[in-house]
């Protein structure tokens, strides 16, 4: 199918009752239109590139592999050659697919190799070679490569290699480069060298960055596949890093590596199909706890963003955060009750506990099913679909900014640091506040719980209805949420789904967040006087890139709050 494709304008989609002017359209807001295909990602270059493919005549999923080796030169702080992700599939003739290329614990991985004698954490879990787990990325393209591509595979990586061989450094570049940042990849000569190449300081707008070496590791790629990652000179310089830096991947861990293809977690919402991550990842079924639980409340009933609507997400969310933490890990090493998670009777259960008068302190919510067999603010996300109607949503990470902070030497790209999303103490918060049980674990060639959560929604008539997803570690999953239910509860266009102000609870701490100017006073009161304790965070909450479809029209934003770009043709 070819989709008609026109911008929305403030006066076709009246914001709901409670929605604060200053978060929706203003005069240079409007949705991006195309005709045959649509990419929106965090990045200009990436989303060029993307659209580029399309124009070729690749698919989503085409044009899906190339964006994600762009975003691996222009927004190395988070699009990765050296981390991982999750790749949601809707193909036009309706098969869904999950991949989970997901980074895994080397081989060498101890349960408690991140306590000190007295078995407290240490930060090495954070930062350094042995924060790496092993890379999935290369191989979760190649998987979806031959699976779904239409293009040969050095098609899709070459305008990569183009880019490292050097492209003008702007704006949207330099936001991760703070005067911490750069302290931080400071104390790494290599990634000193790539990423501040002004003696010592970064470049500025106007600049050519050159990346030589990943360069030659791209091609490397283009020319021998996922080989030429994980076998040969590129696995050279990751193992020689490795023992340069008292890391742990071995030869063995890399060549062992393989991505995996598994069933997506789909449930209803409001006669609404969405479609998201398995373990291991934590979304599709913590979404699905959320959603089966406000399916009991009405919040057509409610204004946008009332006490009464922020007070039931919050508690949906509490109770579904609670079992998330406790329960989901690898699924190829703990068996885990996501039939009775995603279930509406159990919802119904954890419903039968929330009061709409008060909050439930999280001290006396624990995990549900106690007789059942028990990321990062910096990941980034695109959504794209095609002239067809393929749709592709990936989240991808390393985890922190930078990861590691650890560039591989001779090969530039920098490592992850998803060890950190392991339990690496159960029941000790780790860098999000997330306090995750025993099933997360370490464990050698196990795969980390993440919070990212890649959702393609159908409509009513089962038609593609919308692609999203965020980064922002543990908030992900109530952000993706939030944007959907903007759209199905409240009737939101693209632009206002995603400029909308979020809020978040994740069971501990106990508290609701909310991003700044997001919320009246008189909200933040009401919520308190149902004991809810309240933290306003002045950071950006996501980097949410979404496509919306509605009566055969396609519209697509970028989050504002970082900076990407949407673009169709």
């Amino acid at each position: 199918m070819v989709l008609l494709v026109t911008a929305c304008t403030s006066p076709e989609t009246s914001a709901p009752v409670g929605f604060p002017a200053q978060w929706g359209y203003s005069a240079n807001e409007m949705a991006v239109k195309a005709e045959n295909g649509m990419v929106v990602s965090t990045d200009e270059y990436a989303t060029n590139v993307g659209v580029q493919i399309l124009q070729e005549g690749g698919n989503a999923i085409d044009a899906a592999i190339a964006v994600q080796f762009a975003l691996a030169v222009v927004n190395p702080e988070a699009g990765n050659i050296g981390g991982g992700g999750f790749m949601v599939v809707r193909t036009a003739e309706g098969e869904t697919a999950a991949l989970d290329y997901r980074e895994k614990a080397p081989f060498a991985a101890t349960r408690d190799m991140y306590l000190d004698a007295e078995g407290n954490l240490t930060d090495k879990s954070v930062v350094g070679h042995l924060s790496a787990g092993v890379p999935g990325t290369v191989s979760g393209m190649s998987a979806a490569h031959q699976r779904f591509g239409t293009l040969p595979w050095a098609d899709l990586v070459r305008p990569a290699v183009e880019l490292a061989e050097g492209f003008e450094v702007k704006e949207r570049f330099l936001g991760s480069l703070s005067k911490t940042m750069v302290e931080a990849l400071s104390a790494y000569p290599t990634s000193a060298r790539q990423f501040l190449p002004r003696d010592g300081s970064p470049p500025v707008v106007g600049d050519t960055l050159r990346q030589a070496d990943l360069a030659s590791t791209l091609n490397r790629i283009k020319d021998e596949g996922e080989d030429g990652f994980y076998t040969g000179h590129t696995a050279d310089l990751i193992v020689a890093e490795m023992e340069r830096g008292g890391g742990i991947i071995t030869h063995k861990d890399l060549q062992s590596y393989e991505a995996v293809w598994r069933e997506p977690i789909s449930f209803n919402y409001r006669k609404h199909t969405v479609i998201s991550m398995p373990p291991s990842s934590s979304g599709g079924a913590t979404m699905a706890e959320i959603a089966n639980i406000l399916e009991g409340y009405d919040f057509s009933e409610m204004n946008w963003h009332s006490a009464e609507q922020i007070h039931l997400f919050a508690e949906a969310a509490r109770r579904a955060y609670a079992d998330r933490n406790h329960y989901l890990a690898d699924p190829d090493f703990v068996e885990m009750p996501l039939k009775r998670m995603t279930s509406s009777s159990y919802a119904s259960e954890r419903a039968a506990t929330i009061s709409t008068s008060m909050a439930t302190p999280s001290t006396s919510v624990g995990p549900g099913m106690e007789g059942d067999p028990g990321e990062s603010e910096e990941t980034t996300h695109f959504s794209i679909v095609d002239a067809a109607g393929n749709a592709v949503s990936v989240t991808t990470t390393i985890n922190s900014w930078y990861g590691s902070k650890v560039t591989v030497t001779g090969a530039g790209f920098v490592l992850n640091n998803e060890m950190d999303d392991f339990a690496a103490k159960p029941g000790t918060p780790n860098q999000f506040g997330l306090v995750q049980g025993e099933n997360n674990a370490i464990g050698p060639g196990k795969r980390m719980l993440s919070a990212m959560s890649p959702s393609i929604v159908l409509g009513q008539d089962d038609e593609l209805l919308m692609v999203t997803g965020t980064p922002g570690g543990s908030t992900i999953i109530t952000t993706v949420f939030q944007t959907i239910s903007n759209v199905v509860d409240y009737g939101m266009n693209v632009v206002q789904a995603v400029n909308a102000p979020r809020v978040h609870h994740q069971h501990l701490p106990d508290q609701i967040y909310y991003e700044a100017g997001g919320l009246p006073q008189s909200v933040v009161a009401a919520l308190q006087d149902l004991g809810h304790t309240m933290v306003e965070r002045n950071d950006v909450s996501g980097d949410v890139q979404a496509i919306l479809i509605e009566d055969g029209i396609m519209t697509a934003w970028s989050d504002p709050r970082r900076g990407g770009i949407a673009k169709g043709y």
